[in-house]
């Protein structure tokens, strides 16, 4: 299988040619879906989740395009599951070593914060495998949902870790001087794709992506800090997923932790 990135240059050698970008480096996982069959053990996109068998499964109740008042509340599906061993790093709480993150499959066009306009309502949960002793084995389906081939509905896919340094989009940086550099950088080492600050893809950490407006800060609901990029999920042929305009739906989450919740934003 062809890794998305492994052609790209080393973070050593993007700073020796932009040496600016010195104090932008940041660690990111992008883990690269193939179709299969995971297991609920296994990092996966559409696959089983370790869902404890006493848990309510999550439903969405906010009106949506297909129903107005939200009713009746419809179940999430799975999106991602991953367990800590393939995407190590600091965005990990202390005790936890499963990620998995679900959606309503249907398009909210005004959903309340911390959810995006025209974009899944979405949940995350943080486990530990441990404690899952009774997995959930048939999760119930929506009532309702766009068309599978919307976007929304995922196709079981494996996932393949790839850890690498991620640097930040070039016009969100301060100095117009580096900006020229980096895109000139940029145009010399792509083949007409950006690959040292557009990391895109599903991915632990590392910068966000802007494909349709400049970059912004996104504050927290709660404090208003800046959030920092948690994890993002992009539109990919092989997962079948698409969001927004073939974009990235990204989950921004606060330096205080995650009592403070999450910002989910789609571009």
């Amino acid at each position: 299988m062809n890794m998305t990135y492994s052609t790209r240059p080393s973070a050593e050698e993007i700073v020796a040619a932009v040496p600016g970008l010195a104090p932008y480096p940041r660690a990111a996982v992008v883990l690269t879906p193939e179709r299969g069959a995971p297991t609920v053990h296994q990092s996966s996109v559409g696959g089983p989740l370790l869902w404890p068998a006493d848990e309510p499964w999550p439903h969405c109740d906010v009106p949506d395009e297909k129903s107005g008042s939200g009713s009746p509340a419809t179940a999430m599906v799975a999106v991602v599951q991953v367990y800590r061993r393939d995407a190590p790093g600091d965005w990990w709480p202390e005790d936890k070593d499963v990620f998995q993150l679900l959606w309503c499959p249907n398009v909210h066009c005004d959903p309340p914060a911390p959810h995006a306009d025209i974009s899944p309502v979405a949940e995350i949960r943080w486990r530990r495998s441990a404690d899952v002793t009774h997995i959930l084995g048939s999760p119930p389906l929506p009532v309702r949902q766009e068309d599978p081939d919307y976007g929304y509905t995922p196709v079981p896919c494996a996932l393949t870790p790839e850890p690498l340094v991620d640097f930040p989009y070039a016009q969100g940086l301060p100095d117009p001087e580096l900006v020229e550099s980096v895109l000139e950088y940029v145009e010399a080492t792509g083949d007409g794709n950006d690959v040292i600050t557009c990391v895109a893809g599903i991915k632990f950490g590392g910068w966000p992506t802007w494909h349709l407006t400049e970059p912004d800060d996104m504050p927290c609901d709660t404090c208003g800090a800046p959030c920092r990029l948690l994890f993002t999920v992009g539109s990919d042929h092989t997962t079948n997923i698409t969001v927004g305009r073939w974009g990235d739906f990204r989950v921004f989450a606060c330096p205080a932790g995650e009592e403070h919740g999450y910002i989910f934003d789609q571009h």
